[in-house]
C-alpha cells in the first residue's frame, strides 16, 4: 500500500485497524529492509539480491513443474448481490454473465469475475480487482460522472526501463471494497 502511494491513514482506514498500528508495523517493515526513510520504502523495487528466499528450493532434476496461466477468474465477497450486480454491470460496465442464487459471474475481457454474497463480508480480507484501461484519466472521469467515489487522483506507480509508465487509481464499491483501475502508458 505504501508503494501504491497511500498514507497511513488510508492503510489504517482499508486494513480496519488503528493509525498506530500502521506506523508500528510499517517502522518494523522499513528497518528489516534496511531502508533510510519512508520514500525508499516506496520507490524499493523487491526483494533484496543477497537474500535467498527459498527455503525449501526444488531440486533442478525435479520432474514436478508449474506453468500458470492467465487469472480465469477472481472472488469478491459482498453483502447484497443486487447491488453488486447493478454496480458491476450498469455502473462499471461489464458484462453480466448470469446470477444464481446469493452468486454473480461476469467477463472482465477473458477474465470471470466471481461475486458472492456473505452476510459476514464487511471486515474480510479481500483482493482488490485491477480493472485494465488504455486512457486511465479517461476512465476515471467517466466513472466519476456515474457517481464512482475515487480516493485520489490517477497516479504513476512505476516507471519501466523502456520508459513505460505504469498508472494507477482506486475507488470503491457500494460497500467500501477498494477497486482499482491500471494502465501502461508507452513513452
Amino acid at each position: 500500500m505504501v508503494r501504491h502511494g497511500m498514507t497511513n491513514r488510508r492503510i489504517a482506514a482499508l486494513r480496519r485497524t488503528t493509525l498506530d498500528a500502521v506506523k508500528f508495523h510499517l517502522e518494523n517493515i522499513r528497518e528489516k529492509l534496511g531502508l533510510p526513510t519512508r520514500h525508499a520504502m516506496r520507490q524499493w523495487d523487491g526483494l533484496p539480491r543477497h537474500l535467498n528466499h527459498r527455503r525449501n528450493p526444488v531440486p533442478a532434476n525435479s520432474a514436478a513443474t508449474v506453468a500458470l496461466g492467465h487469472i480465469g477468474q477472481v472472488s469478491h465477497a459482498v453483502k447484497d448481490i443486487e447491488k453488486a450486480v447493478a454496480f458491476f454491470r450498469d455502473t462499471l460496465g461489464l458484462k453480466h454473465l448470469y446470477t444464481f442464487g446469493q452468486l454473480a459471474f461476469f467477463d472482465c475481457d477473458g477474465t470471470r469475475l466471481f461475486v458472492d454474497a456473505l452476510p459476514e463480508a464487511q471486515g474480510m480480507g479481500h483482493s482488490v480487482l485491477y480493472f485494465t484501461v488504455p486512457d486511465i484519466h479517461a476512465a476515471t472521469a467517466a466513472l466519476r460522472a456515474k457517481g464512482v467515489a475515487f480516493q485520489g487522483e490517477p497516479h504513476l506507480i512505476h516507471r519501466h526501463e523502456d520508459g513505460t509508465e505504469e498508472w494507477m487509481s482506486f475507488f470503491t464499491d457500494p460497500e467500501g471494497n477498494t477497486l482499482a483501475l491500471i494502465a501502461q502508458v508507452k513513452p
